[in-house]
């Protein structure tokens, strides 16, 4: 038996409505310090596209960024833009998590990044 929180379906969607998402590999570049919000990262990534992006992660409880420097994630390419305390993110990175994101709750919850087992190019498609 599993200690995780109990699923909470989303509503479903149509094979075209996920069909839109665009999930790449994308590489961390730099990881450092959201200067205006204590729970995130301002990661630069290298997506394949020769322009650099930047992304706002709320992974900062979990991980350093000596840990996350030449990873390689799954990112949703994408998503569009928003200002996040004043820095720009283009993109998402995806995590999996054992519990709901609760400020309040008194578990532990572990957040774990989406990696490609083995090494491939930023740029590539998942699918």
């Amino acid at each position: 038996m599993s200690d995780a929180a109990p699923v909470v379906a989303k509503p479903t969607i149509t094979f075209d409505e996920f069909a839109k998402v665009d999930l790449r590999v994308a590489r961390i570049v730099k990881a450092e310090l959201h200067p205006s919000a204590d729970r995130l990262f301002k990661l630069q990534l290298d997506d394949g596209s020769g322009v650099p992006r930047q992304i706002c992660a709320g992974i900062r409880g979990y991980y350093t960024p000596e840990e996350l420097v030449g990873q390689s994630i799954i990112i949703v390419a994408n998503l569009a833009p928003r200002v996040i305390r004043g820095e720009e993110s283009r993109g998402m990175l995806l995590a999996a998590s054992d519990a709901p994101k609760d400020p309040a709750a008194a578990t532990e919850r572990k957040v774990v990044i989406l990696m490609p087992k083995s090494d491939i190019a930023p740029g590539s498609i998942v699918s």
